[in-house]
């Protein structure tokens, strides 16, 4: 490394003009990318061969030695302030059109590379952590991906000497147009970006949001993108919608927690003693086998209907679905009407008495017989 900025410095002597400096800064900066785009492609081969954290420290070492002698040259490159001498073009032989093409290879190339290798640290770190879902992961892979692209556009336009004062100020006029011929477009952009963060739901959860007409719409999510997110209903209709109206109203997760509490009313007579017919509910609740046993099941009177005191079944089932759901509603509701039945405890049906009250001068019923006969004596 000692002869390394010796070399520099002949070269240094040889550029006739700060523009080769940066050819020859871009080009070390597309050897840099490659040396550690091939120690990272035969990494897999050196861990089945070697220990993996062994293979991971040699890389980072090799990989941060490499980052430093380009880094030194770079520096040897740009301050040495020698006295001038004789000069002689390097690339007197090239013209400045086949070097200009050669350097946007080089960069386009790396470009790929460094797109390749960011996705796929990218995906290795989603894998390994539990704090990023799948669906985050591939936002910061294309966010990534698209930066490194951008990145070398801007080097690209350095190289061939296009003025990016104008570029810029096109762009933002450009951007000004976009974003008002756009607005819902750019809505739904921003509102997918908050979708992202703030996480109320992820891909398999089982949602409830208003659907078109149907305020109380509810499906499994299938899919997550920046502009929408896509649901199937428990009709099997796929449904697509705009993160901004997803956003914009209120969102019920039935499975954030990966259990769902259920409830279930049922009237026992007034005459039946109320804890007995507690007891029997719980008994059978804890026996069905979608119920979980923590929380255990329990029940509750919540009121006095017309005909029935209200008893209110209260248990959980894990993973929740709309298919474990009305099976589990359904395997209790047979389970204690069945035990209740047993036990001699009656669910009755809706009912009201009848009775009359004795006359009080004011009010009298009669029948039709005394009725017509007041009639005939009028006449």
């Amino acid at each position: 490394m000692s002869n390394s900025p010796s070399l520099v410095f002949q070269l240094d002597q040889q550029l006739p003009d700060p523009d080769s400096r940066v050819l020859l800064s871009t080009f070390l900066l597309v050897v840099l990318v490659f040396v550690v785009w091939v120690l990272w492609r035969i990494a897999p081969r050196l861990k089945r061969q070697f220990n993996s954290r062994f293979v991971d420290v040699f890389l980072l070492t090799t990989s941060g030695l490499a980052a430093i002698l380009v880094g030194q040259w770079a520096l040897a490159l740009w301050t040495d302030p020698t006295a001038p001498a004789p000069r002689v073009d390097v690339f007197s032989k090239l013209t400045a059109a086949g070097a200009r093409i050669a350097i946007t290879f080089g960069l386009l190339v790396a470009a790929y590379v460094g797109a390749g290798m960011s996705i796929r640290i990218i995906d290795r770190f989603v894998t390994q952590s539990r704090q990023i879902t799948r669906h985050q992961g591939e936002v910061f892979a294309r966010v990534a991906e698209v930066s490194i692209y951008l990145l070398s556009g801007l080097l690209l336009l350095g190289v061939w000497r296009v003025d990016v004062r104008a570029f810029l100020i096109g762009a933002g006029f450009l951007g000004i147009i976009i974003g008002l011929a756009a607005n819902e477009t750019l809505s739904a952009l921003i509102a997918g970006f908050t979708l992202m963060f703030s996480r109320p739901f992820e891909i398999g959860d089982w949602i409830q949001v208003p659907i078109g007409e149907n305020e109380a719409g509810e499906g499994i999510v299938t899919d997550i993108t920046l502009f929408t997110t896509r649901i199937e209903t428990f009709s099997g209709e796929y449904v697509i919608l705009p993160n901004d109206e997803v956003s914009s109203n209120s969102i019920t997760n039935y499975g954030r927690k990966g259990r769902l509490r259920l409830e279930v009313e049922v009237g026992i007579d007034y005459s039946t003693d109320p804890y007995r017919a507690m007891s029997v509910a719980e008994r059978e609740m804890a026996d069905v086998p979608d119920v979980l046993e923590v929380p255990r099941p329990r029940s509750v009177l919540t009121g006095f209907d017309e005909s029935a005191v209200v008893l209110e079944l209260r248990f959980w089932i894990d993973r929740p679905s709309s298919r474990r759901k009305w099976r589990a509603i359904t395997e209790v509701i047979a389970a204690v009407q069945t035990a209740y039945d047993r036990e001699g405890i009656k669910i009755p049906f809706p009912q009201r008495e009848v009775s009359t009250r004795d006359e009080t001068g004011g009010f009298r019923v009669v029948d039709g017989r005394e009725q017509d006969g007041r009639l005939e004596r009028r006449k």
